[in-house]
């Protein structure tokens, strides 16, 4: 995603967000975010878009054999989860600082 601005996102590393779109899709089970790639506009979230990789044996990996590893998804296809669902966020300011709020449940995500 080549932009003269760096996007802002409501995601960040450690939410809860629930899948909305794809072959993970479950919009009753919230999952992890293990990792916000911001430039090419993707997350890595746990249990989801498992893929299976073939290495040889290595240094590191003397076995070798099939790995399992979780692939980045389109950061579109989560929505945050605010506790009892998914939900839009909006943001706010709050004592000079910004928050996420809920747009379902108005209430602020930490």
């Amino acid at each position: 995603m080549k932009t003269r601005f760096k996007p802002k996102y409501n995601i960040r590393k450690g939410d809860q967000v629930v899948v909305i779109a794809g072959d993970d899709k479950d919009l009753t089970k919230p999952r992890l975010v293990k990792e916000v790639l911001v430039e090419a506009g993707k997350v890595i979230v746990e249990g989801v878009n498992i893929i299976t990789k073939h290495t040889k044996p290595s240094a590191q990996n003397t076995q070798g054999g099939i790995v399992k590893t979780e692939a980045p998804i389109q950061i579109s296809n989560v929505m945050l989860w605010d506790g009892k669902q998914g939900s839009k966020v909006k943001r706010q300011k709050n004592n000079g600082k910004s928050v996420r709020i809920s747009k379902k449940s108005g209430e602020e995500i930490k």
